[in-house]
């Protein structure tokens, strides 16, 4: 069933057209995402969809009894409600349905409706189907519900009777998330529903919507999130809207390959162009071929010739580099503990870190990785332990909050003042690589956006020449091309990295190591994000096996119950267990396959007597049976913890 269709839509702003024959499609239960820079039109198209901005022309066609949920990119929940009546507005109906059953409960006890069989049976058949509406409804469970969604977005049972007036912006808009999640709506429109969420509360928030009973339609600059929720991605670009079929990652790809099509397509319609041009050039005046060159020039007036593909768009483009190298020790923190005041927010926090090293800082949101940052760069105080810093050290900071800009400052002089020795003409040029161009150096910091605010910091950055760089957030406020430019110019920095972010794509990309960092200390993880939450569920997996030994181990005598419970946890870690033995054994025979190819080669007469065939083969031939080595080793290890729980 189609939920919307967006059919041939404009909006302009005054003079300025944002949005020019947009087409899309939402069917129930498809999971769509809006892609595009910033500035795009992104927001806008949501708005009009919404109904909460008007557009120029076009159709905008839905059912009429559609409900639609809308969370703004920029939402303030007004209420003086607490947290736990705000939740329960949505279902103020099953409350009026529960007060009916109540009251025809007391019409079944009533002695003057029990003895009059009539009367009574009338009720009776009222209170059934009633009561058959209200539990279909999810009548019985709508609490139960309400707390699930509020403990996946971060609100507990301490946190039900807090009033909203005095919960933080990030609070609010997880609130107001929570509510609409709740409120199931047939479409349910998403601008940045990410922003505010730590990576807990993310990957909760992924799962929800892939079993979500309606159709969704999501903007968002997570790209990890984006890969594990849509199924389809409309890009907005140049005004226009164009279908991939796919996620985020299947986008770039098909994005890639249809560039190279339009690419082609482009030059060649160029060639045709550039020909009838010209022979309209030499033959317009000859009057023996006027005629002919006047034809040619109707068919390039008429012609609607294609525009350049849209890659030719202009794209920030800079790299890091440094002054001086240093040395190999960075930084070795012991024992620190780091907060404000005299109230420490996070303790015992270990970590090394030595030169070329690209380390992830994880953790929940308020756990103190930003103070942790912070206290490195000397803006606050060590509350105990130590911070021992290795030779020949500059650092960088990009400070999330972007605190070191000051909204007085042109673009230009934000960059100038820093460094009065560069000439204006080549601090034009490097803010030029940031997309500042012409006039634009000449705006006041404090009008920019957020993300040309983070392209203005970054240039700074840049301009430092650091040997480390800390990073707090650098994703935030950049749209997807800004991101990818980002992450391509720290993979190729020659210094050390430590940064704290919640772009799980961006950690998988920059990371060499990860460190969760939690109230009470630290844990080293020594590979990019997917490794750290594999080895994470791996600890915990392996955690509740010695639960459920030590439980087996006790004396006591366990009731039926905590034995079924115990058979069902030990249940679903062989589930788990048998599922990553069968990818493992996969991977094997994968490895097997390879090894005897090569082997196969290396015997054929006319390879084995070319020694520069030979040598790449032989050294891939060392790696895979390294390989299969370390995922033998892993096998055996899980064939012990299965026969463990078998025995």
């Amino acid at each position: 069933m189609i939920v919307l269709q967006v059919n041939q839509i404009h909006k302009s702003f005054g003079a300025e057209e944002i949005i020019s024959g947009a087409k899309l499609e939402v069917q129930h239960r498809d999971r769509v995402a809006l892609v595009g820079r910033n500035g795009a039109g992104k927001s806008t198209l949501l708005k009009i969809i919404a109904g909460e901005m008007s557009y120029d022309s076009g159709d905008l066609i839905m059912p009429k009894d559609l409900t639609i949920g809308y969370l703004e990119q920029q939402t303030d929940l007004n209420s003086d409600a607490t947290v736990w009546q705000e939740m329960m507005k949505i279902f103020a109906h099953f409350r009026d349905q529960e007060a009916k059953l109540r009251q025809l409960e007391a019409a079944m006890a009533d002695p003057d409706i029990y003895n009059d069989a009539e009367r009574n049976a009338k009720v009776m058949q009222e209170y059934d189907l009633l009561q058959t509406h209200f539990k279909d409804a999810g009548g019985y469970q709508f609490e139960a519900d309400t707390r699930a969604v509020l403990h996946g977005m971060k609100f507990y049972a301490e946190d039900y009777e807090k009033k909203i007036t005095s919960l933080s912006g990030g609070q609010k808009t997880r609130l107001m998330l929570a509510k609409l999640l709740l409120a199931k709506p047939q479409l349910l429109i998403l601008d940045e529903p990410t922003n505010h969420l730590d990576i807990e509360t993310l990957s909760w928030l992924e799962n929800y919507l892939k079993n979500y009973p309606g159709a969704l339609l999501i903007v968002s600059h997570d790209r990890y999130f984006l890969d594990q929720v849509v199924t389809l991605v409309y890009e907005v670009s140049r005004k226009k809207v164009r279908k991939y079929t796919g996620n985020y990652s299947r986008y770039l790809s098909e994005k890639a390959k249809q560039y190279e099509l339009d690419r082609k397509h482009y030059e060649k319609e160029q060639s045709e162009k550039a020909k009838l041009e010209d022979y309209v050039a030499r033959n317009l005046v000859r009057a023996s071929t006027t005629k002919m060159a006047q034809s040619r020039r109707r068919v390039l007036e008429k012609t609607d010739w294609m525009e350049a593909p849209e890659g030719d768009e202009k794209s920030a483009r800079f790299g890091f580099d440094i002054q001086k190298q240093s040395g190999n020790d960075v930084l070795n923190v012991q024992a620190l503990s780091v907060g404000y005041g005299d109230q420490p927010v996070s303790n015992n926090i270990s970590l090394k870190l030595y030169r070329t090293d690209s380390l992830a800082l994880v953790g929940p949101n308020g756990v103190g990785k930003s103070t942790l940052l912070k206290t490195i760069m000397k803006e606050l105080p060590a509350l105990a332990g130590d911070i021992h810093y290795g030779t020949g050290i500059q650092f960088g900071y990009y400070d999330q909050e972007q605190a070191n800009l000051k909204g007085n400052k042109l673009v230009l002089n934000e960059l100038w003042d820093d460094y009065p020795h560069v000439n204006e003409k080549d601090i034009r040029g490097i803010l030029g690589r940031f997309l500042f161009t012409g006039d634009d150096v000449l705006k006041p910091v404090s009008t920019l956006s957020g993300g040309e605010k983070a392209r203005v910091a970054l240039a700074k950055l840049m301009m430092q020449k650091a040997n480390v760089l800390l990073l707090d957030e650098p994703t935030n406020h950049l749209d997807l091309d800004s991101k990818e430019v980002l992450e391509n110019a720290l993979i190729d920095y020659p210094g050390t990295l430590l940064f704290v972010s919640h772009d799980r794509y961006f950690m998988n990309r920059i990371a060499t190591k990860v460190v969760e960092l939690s109230r009470d200390g630290t844990t080293e993880y020594l590979g990019d994000y997917d490794y750290f939450v594999e080895k994470k569920l791996e600890t915990e997996e392996l955690a509740a096996l010695d639960a459920l030994e030590a439980k087996a181990k006790q004396p006591e005598i366990q009731t039926s119950a905590s034995t079924s419970q115990i058979d069902k946890e030990a249940k679903k870690l062989e589930r788990q267990l048998v599922r990553k033995n069968t990818e493992i054994e996969q991977a094997m025979e994968s490895l097997d396959e390879e090894i005897a190819a090569i082997e196969e080669q290396l015997c054929e007469p006319d390879i084995f007597q070319d020694h520069e065939r030979v040598m790449p083969l032989q050294s891939r031939l060392e790696e895979l049976k390294h390989s299969h080595e370390e995922t033998m080793a892993e096998w055996l290890e899980l064939q012990e913890q299965l026969e463990e729980i078998n025995s």
